[in-house]
């Protein structure tokens, strides 16, 4: 993970973009104020948003089973469906 503040990202663009892309670089750009950002490889990002994607969907399973478990479940008969 790197760390460049705005004005040294906005001069060399392209190197650091090169870097997240060919070199899996996460790269934080510091900003007055604190008004952070990453930039990372498309790729990356897609990852990360696939895993927070499984994650909420194996939160809503185990939801779904401890309701199961406390007799909270309806059974539907063929015909319901």
């Amino acid at each position: 993970m790197l760390a460049v503040n705005y004005s040294t990202m906005r001069n060399n663009l392209k190197d650091y973009c090169d870097q997240a892309t060919d070199n899996d670089e996460t790269v934080i750009v510091t900003r007055k104020d604190e008004k952070n950002v990453v930039l990372m490889s498309l790729e990356k990002y897609n990852q990360i948003v696939k895993m927070a994607r499984n994650a909420e969907y194996l939160a809503m399973i185990d939801r779904s089973m401890a309701q199961l478990a406390a007799g909270k479940g309806q059974q539907h008969s063929e015909e319901d469906q």
